[in-house]
């Protein structure tokens, strides 16, 4: 299948609110967890450093508009960091020999650890190793001092300080994973809460989750959206189309665990046409562009998630079909999309319990059948 090349589009790119109106997933109960395997161990702070500088260790973070360095993983980032006063309290605090909390990590390929809690902890150690900040707002023996102007006693009473740690094994099944996840949302629930896909793309990173970084800079897909979103919804979206484009007979309610699966079972590419979907993916986005007015998939000022995946899952399956779809007028495609946003049914579909298999099987059959020519 050759994609179509860009035209000049009457949709331009504006400056829309990014917010989305969808299903609150937070409080969504899992349909299934199974045990996971788990020990604790101990790591003396000079190895947690070594690790951590070896990209043994990594951190996830994420920041939708750049390239990741190496030794972090595309993920997520908490909502704030620790300021200068609580990375010198912490390192003070070893200093001292207070107990300080531990660390939980997720084992993976190649005996490196996924961090799963602790990521300011083990940040200021590598900054303060790193010469990186010194001791102000503490005890008068250590104020003024860095890493390397500690005392060498002090430096290797430091580095042979150990910090009690849980590690998580290496999950082998798709629930596994999903117990993992869990985990994660439980161990971040406070603060600045993370969303379902920032956790998501840390802990099932692979060519699936690459494939839809890429598509998240489409041009057109940027014109449809608006500008990047900082939670990652966007990329959510682009998943939630592919998911239900390819398997959406297997829905079933919660949304976030019919995600989680889709990328566990398919995170590299296996037992779904990836690439495919991908491209059906931007060839629906150009056609989408050009044929809609301005600030689409809307009811209101925020973007309807239910709308914008049953448009895309609609559109795609008619690329599917073989058809010659570049000679198809955009009117055509425009007519059919307000036509649905003129069915009661559709609009139901798409207002209420949008996460229930019968609502969202509804409105992916109504625009299947809309667009099917």
């Amino acid at each position: 299948m050759t994609p179509i090349s860009p035209t000049d589009a009457p949709m331009t790119t504006v400056e829309a609110d990014t917010s989305v109106e969808d299903v609150d997933e937070a409080d969504a109960v899992p349909r299934k967890v199974e045990p996971i395997t788990y020990f604790g161990t101990e790591f003396d702070v000079h190895g947690l450093v070594r690790r951590f500088n070896q990209r043994a260790i990594i951190v996830p973070t994420f920041d939708p508009n750049a390239e990741l360095p190496d030794g972090r993983a595309q993920g997520f980032q908490r909502g704030s960091v620790w300021r200068p006063g609580q990375r010198q309290r912490f390192i003070e605090s070893l200093l001292l020999g207070f107990p300080v909390p531990g660390i939980f990590l997720v084992e993976q390929p190649g005996k490196k650890y996924l961090v799963l809690d602790g990521q300011q902890r083990l940040t200021t150690l590598v900054a303060f190793y790193g010469d990186k900040f010194q001791l102000d707002s503490v005890d008068n023996k250590f104020s003024g001092l860095t890493y390397s102007t500690l005392n060498e006693d002090v430096q290797r009473a430091l580095d042979d300080t150990f910090i009690q740690s849980i590690i998580i094994r290496t999950p082998t099944s798709v629930n596994e994973y999903e117990s993992v996840y869990q985990i994660f949302e439980r161990l971040n629930s406070g603060g600045t809460q993370l969303q379902p896909h920032e956790i998501r793309v840390a802990l099932y990173g692979g060519f699936a989750v690459d494939t839809i970084r890429e598509l998240n800079n489409d041009v057109n897909w940027r014109k449809i959206f608006g500008k990047k979103h900082e939670r990652l919804k966007d990329q959510e979206l682009i998943l939630r189309v592919l998911a239900f484009s390819a398997e959406s007979r297997a829905y079933a309610a919660p949304l976030k665990t019919f995600l989680n699966t889709f990328l566990a079972n398919h995170r590299d590419g296996e037992g779904v046409d990836l690439p495919d979907l991908a491209q059906r993916f931007a060839i629906a986005t150009e056609i989408l562009a050009r044929s809609l007015d301005p600030r689409p998939f809307r009811l209101g000022t925020q973007v309807n998630a239910a709308i914008l995946e049953s448009v895309f899952v609609g559109v795609m399956d008619r690329i599917a079909a073989g058809e010659n779809y570049a000679a198809i007028p955009a009117s055509h495609w425009k007519a059919n999309y307000e036509a649905l946003l003129a069915n009661p049914n559709y609009l139901d579909a798409v207002s209420k319990a949008t996460a229930n298999e019968e609502p969202l099987a509804r409105r992916l059959q109504l625009a299947r059948e809309q667009f099917s020519g």
